[in-house]
């Protein structure tokens, strides 16, 4: 992409799920100067997935009964049958992401880097990239997390080997293994590797796979409290809950990883799963900050950076998570319509959004608990 300062009406930075799903809503809304930037290719952050991960949130061809597919961004498009698959790995969910890219024609420009985010005087703002100055009326943040692993999370983290540095768990050499941190990406490192034969122990702080919680961005979700039980069944896993990890060392013959009150040693490096920064830490000064979260209107807009919005997992309303798909997809319509409202366009397409359960404008209907 050459260099230019032709203004943009939206800025969409980030070419995941997130920013496909809100590209293909604006381009319905009729949108016409709105441009994807992505740093690397569509759906980048899910073909880096280890080869054995897969998405934790089931897909099925359910949309010709009125029910959206939960992995899918947009309408009447469809992971499972696209692979046949109920839990399709992150390299397929990147192609189903590249595929709708291409079906939709969005206007995505791979290759360009987002340095930083500058609020003009008078209104809009600068995009400061590597290949040059964009401006725009408004930005979209899609930026994903994936991209941000938590690698200093304790004195001696850097001897540990993160999840996402691992392109597969046959690769690893070894009989015997430690995972720190025992939520998602650590029930899954764990489930991988005892299934590779394995022996496995995982450390959490908190007993994450003990969590009563029924909402899956806090307590482990079905799949994966599915998979757990089947794997411990092996005798090759073992669960210690309580164990806050402070340290880890070199010791002879491999590392060592301090609790307060415990020890363990390991002849390989430990896994950390302490998972991922928000990538809206890059533009951190265009946002209140409260409790490590960015505070949003209603719309999620920046209360602080008029004009700055944000889709994706880096969303969240008081206890209200919307860190997987079928969340945050919910919020597309939303952002869309605050912004074609602003530039004065007809926002009748969204009508078929809020008719399809894709257009979640009142949170207070939020409830995960059930009866049964």
């Amino acid at each position: 992409m050459a260099k230019s300062s032709v203004p943009y009406d939206v800025v969409v930075v980030g070419a995941g799920a997130a920013g496909i799903g809100i590209g293909v809503v604006l381009q319905e809304l009729g949108v016409k100067r709105f441009v994807i930037l992505e740093r690397h290719q569509v759906g980048a952050s899910f073909s880096r997935w280890p080869q054995e991960m897969h998405l934790i949130t089931p897909s099925f061809p359910s949309h010709g009964f009125g029910l959206l597919d939960l992995n899918a961004v947009t309408r009447q498009t469809s992971p499972a049958i696209a692979f046949r698959r109920e839990h399709v790995n992150g390299q397929q969910y990147a192609e189903y992401l590249q595929r709708v890219a291409s079906h939709f024609d969005l206007p995505i420009h791979t290759g360009i880097d987002v340095k930083s985010v500058e609020p003009l005087l008078g209104g809009g703002f600068a995009l400061h990239t590597d290949l040059g100055q964009l401006r725009s009326q408004f930005v979209i943040w899609a930026a994903g997390e994936y991209q941000y692993p938590r690698t200093h999370t304790f004195p001696g983290a850097e001897h540990c080997l993160h999840n996402s540095q691992v392109p597969s768990w046959t690769e690893l050499k070894g009989d015997d293994f430690i995972v720190i941190g025992g939520y998602e990406s650590g029930m899954d490192a764990a489930a991988n590797l005892v299934t590779l034969g394995k022996t496995v122990r995982v450390l959490d702080r908190s007993s994450a796979w003990a969590d009563p919680d029924t909402d899956p961005s806090i307590a482990l979700s079905p799949y994966t409290a599915q998979r757990l039980e089947m794997v411990y069944r092996t005798g090759r896993l073992d669960l210690v809950g309580n164990a806050a990890v402070e340290a880890v060392k070199p010791v002879p013959g491999g590392y060592a990883v301090y609790s307060e009150y415990q020890k363990w040693v390991t002849a390989h490096p430990p896994i950390l799963c302490t998972g991922f920064d928000t990538s809206l830490k890059l533009i951190a000064p265009l946002f209140d900050w409260s409790e490590g979260h960015a505070a949003l209107t209603d719309n999620d807009e920046s209360t602080l950076t008029p004009g700055l919005f944000v889709v994706g997992p880096s969303v969240r309303h008081g206890d209200l998570i919307f860190c997987f798909i079928y969340k945050f997809r919910q919020r597309f319509a939303v952002v869309a319509s605050a912004i074609a409202t602003r530039l004065r366009l007809d926002t009748t397409p969204l009508e078929t959004y809020r008719r399809e359960g894709l257009f979640l404008d009142d949170l207070s209907c939020c409830d995960n608990d059930c009866v049964c």
